[in-house]
Formats: C-alpha cells, structure tokens, sequence
C-alpha cells in the first residue's frame, strides 16, 4: 500500500481532514493533547500560587488593628526549592516509564502517570499546611508519576503514527503542553484572587481525575485491538509501519549501540538546552514579571500565558510544515529536524540575550514571547528524532534524553532563586544570559552530530539485515535446483536436434 499520498488518500477515509474524529488514530492525538494539557496545568499551577501563597496579604486582629503577613515565609531561595522539588521526582522515572511502555503499553502508563499526579494535586494543600517538608514530599512523588509521561507516548507513536505522519501527531499533542500552561497560569491567578490558593488545586486535580477517564475508556494500545477504527485505517496504519515496526513489547534493545551513538547524544544535549530556558521561563517567568516588572499577581498570571499561547499556535504550523517538507521532497528527515531544530535555538539564543539588554516591561515580554513561541520550531526536531533514530527503541530513547533533560528543572529555579536573592533587575539578567548561553550550545551540537535516519544499531536494522540473510540463503539453497533444471532442459533440446 502507497502511503506517500496526503492523509485523505493514503487511509481510505473519506471525510476532509479537519474532521479528527473520523479517524481514530487521531482521536488519540486528541486525547494526548488533553493529557499533556493536565500535565502541564499540574505542573505549573503552583508557579502562580506561590505568588499568592508568599504574598502580604491584610490581617485584622482581635484588638482592632490590621497588620499584613504571609500565609507561608519562604525566603527566595526556599520558593526555588519548591517549585524545584517536582523535578526531584520526575528525573527518577523517564527511563523506567520507556521500560515499562514497551512492556506493558505506552497508554496504560501514560493515563496512570497523570491521573495519579491529579490525586496529589488535590492534597497539595493539605501537604502545604502541614509543613514545607510534606509539600516537598507530594511535589517529588507528582514528578515521579508525571516523568514516565514523555516516554510513554513515544511508546503510543510507535503504533499509531505512520512515519510520514510524526511530526504532525506529535506536535499536535504536545502543544497541549502550551495549551496547558496558557490556560492554567491566568486561570491560577484568577482562582487565587477569588477563591484562595488552594482553589487552584482543587480546580485542576478534579480536571485530571475527569480526563484520566476518559483516556483509559477510549484510547487502546494499538489499531489491532480497538474495536472502533475502520478497517481500511488499520490497514493503513499496519502497511506504514511495516507490520512489526510498531511492536514493541519484547525486544531487546541495543544498549551498547543507544549509549554510543553520536546521534543519540546529540539528541540528548539538544533536549537539556531547550529544557533549560522552558523550566528556567515556566518555574519563574510569574516571579520576574513581580519582582523586576512590578506586575500585580493577576496580571502576571495572564502575561506568563501568552508566551505559550504562541509557542501552542506554532505547534501546529511546525507539524504540518514539518511533514510537508518532507512529503514534498524539499527536505530529507535530518534536513528537516537540523532546520527546525537549530534554526529555533539560534532565534532563541538573540532574542533572550536582546530581552535581558533591554530589560523594560514591553520590549522585554515581547523577546520573551518571541523566543518561547520560535521554540515550537525545535519540537519537530528533537521531540520526534527518537522515532527516527529506532522506532522499537523511542520509548527508551525518551526515556534517556527527558532523564537528562529534567536537571534544568532540578538546577535552573534553585539556581535563579539564589542568583534573584536581591530582586534587583541586573540579577534576572544574568538569569536570561545563561539561558541564551545554553541555547546556543545545543544548536551548534545538534547542527553538526544529529540525524534523522534508522541507525545501523537499531533493532529495524538488525531485523532487516537477518532478513536479507535468510533471502540470501534461500536463494543459494534455490540455485542447484534451477541449475539442474536448465541443464535438463538443454540436453533435451540437442537430443531432439
């Protein structure tokens, strides 16, 4: 089956391709995109939160007087702490979440990994009041659970996404990660002023507990077993992916041919340069925008969004154009992801070091949001290189480079908390030229050691080569036989002559 032509003729569905729901394995892609929707908006609620958990607030006290304190006394430093101890836990799963994907299907895990999270970001209030010790405890076990989250839908992808379709599904559902983070920093700021700080916990864990659901009654482990998708999809989906490509659960991957791979390291570096600058701008872009732009608490919520409103938009141009270059043949796959992907760090690199020159409130949230919103260029690069270098390895691949890519959300708030100690403007500089700094290592890494192609080491490849050796050996075994037939037929020839 041909499966270059564009989706409306490669799948035999009839129905224009606006209409997601015609075809199940976009139906997946929007229910991933939902999923990545709660884990950002669990992971960055507290971002907001701790503005309002840390501020003054008015206190009328019992002899008439009113004074102002805070519902919790945490030094910078400790907030950094704080908003890094989720990162604690999440650095501890991504490989083990690629292990168990393949073993046990990328769907179960993933819906695990985020409705747990959603049950703990209920009792993140409680654990607030009990002590900053038992908030650091729930934070580092919601990380736990949300780290196999990554690697678990690579394990998805290596089932459901044709190959000339990645770029496209993966980037559709991971810009529900933006969507998250744009939805969730205002709605944060706004729950917190009218309701309190703990409303924004209550409000997403319940929107987790619901989608969580949802996820585990409609999305299967793969076309084979959903009992609603067209034939004519499954058939296409199975053709693209040659059949076996998309079976994953007992293989035996690699190891020494993963850890030695340029590419796979090169994958890696560009996965920790583009985590710094996101968590450095996720964990602390609410803090800045109150610290050194002088914003309100609601305001900052609302502002902190719309970096990742853009980033979520671009999402979508990035897939499509992605796809379409390669569909074209403008581009071949490494092509594509060197483009994409260092052509987003070098935009980012300038408009962070120009942000932090100018430091003033527009210019600045203008740099910030252009450098954010480029950064969804490097989401068709990076992000889906694992399903190139070896489909049956992605969710092991994942798990590798999110492992590595989750210090940034270890190191960058602790770092920045005591590099912003004195809150003054020159100190959030610095904050951006580290960044800037690290988006330019990771563009001239990747430019130079990425690829885009089936690596000899990968498991496709060794099951291609031990095919060609069978039809080798069947064809020798073959051979006599054809011999002894032609030379049959030639001396019957000359006996009737």
């Amino acid at each position: 089956m041909d499966t270059k032509p564009g989706l409306a003729e490669g799948d035999g569905i009839e129905a224009p391709l606006w209409m997601f729901w015609k075809r199940r394995r976009y139906i997946v892609v929007f229910m991933a995109f939902l999923g990545f929707f709660n884990v950002y908006s669990l992971r960055v609620n507290l971002s907001v939160a701790i503005v309002a958990m840390t501020e003054n607030r008015t206190v009328h006290y019992d002899n008439g007087t009113i004074g102002y304190e805070q519902y919790f006394d945490w030094s910078s430093s400790l907030q950094g702490y704080v908003l890094s101890s989720f990162f604690y836990g999440y650095i501890c799963t991504p490989f083990l979440g690629g292990f168990i994907s393949n073993r046990f299907g990328g769907n179960y895990v993933f819906g695990v990994g985020i409705g747990t999270t959603a049950v703990l970001t209920l009792l993140t209030p409680l654990a607030a009041k009990a002590g900053v010790a038992v908030l650091l405890a729930v934070r580092i076990v919601e990380g736990i659970f949300e780290g196999v989250t990554f690697p678990c839908i690579h394990a998805v992808w290596s089932r459901w996404a044709p190959p000339i379709e990645r770029s496209r599904m993966a980037s559709i559902a991971f810009a529900g990660n933006y969507a998250g983070t744009v939805v969730a920093m205002p709605m944060s700021g706004v729950l917190a002023n009218a309701w309190g700080w703990e409303s924004v916990f209550y409000v997403f864990g319940v929107i987790g507990c619901v989608w969580f659901l949802a996820w585990m009654y409609f999305v299967k482990t793969s076309p084979e077993v959903d009992r609603w998708i067209e034939p004519r999809e499954k058939e296409y989906i199975l053709e693209s992916l040659g059949r076996t490509e998309g079976e994953t659960q007992k293989v035996r991957h690699p190891w020494k041919g993963i850890l030695t791979s340029i590419p796979v390291w090169a994958l890696v570096v560009s996965h920790f340069s583009e985590n710094w600058g996101f968590y450095t701008l996720l964990t602390q872009l609410p803090t800045f925008l109150k610290d050194a732009m002088h914003f309100e608490l609601e305001k900052t919520g609302f502002i902190s969004a719309v970096p990742y409103l853009v980033m979520g938009i671009l999402l979508f141009v990035s897939g499509i154009l992605a796809d379409w270059c390669q569909e074209k043949g403008f581009l071949t796959t490494t092509q594509v992801r060197r483009y994409f992907n260092c052509g987003a760090f070098l935009a980012q690199t300038v408009f962070m070091i120009v942000g932090a020159f100018i430091l003033e409130p527009g210019p600045t949230i203008t740099c910030i949001t252009i450098a954010v919103g480029l950064g969804a260029f490097a989401w068709s690069g990076f992000a889906v290189n694992h399903l190139d270098l070896s489909p049956k390895s992605a969710g092991v691949l994942m798990g590798i480079s999110n492992t590595f890519a989750t210090i940034p959300g270890i190191v960058s708030p602790i770092i920045t908390g005591y590099i912003t100690s004195n809150k003054e403007e020159n100190e959030w500089k610095t904050v951006f030229y580290i960044a800037a700094g690290i988006y330019l290592v990771g563009c001239v890494v990747y430019w130079f050691f990425a690829s885009g192609e089936l690596q000899p080491w990968s498991i496709e490849a060794q099951e291609r080569r031990e095919l060609e050796k069978q039809t080798a050996a069947q064809s020798k075994q073959q051979l006599p036989g054809i011999e002894h037939l032609a030379y049959s037929n030639k001396v019957s020839v000359e006996d009737e002559m």
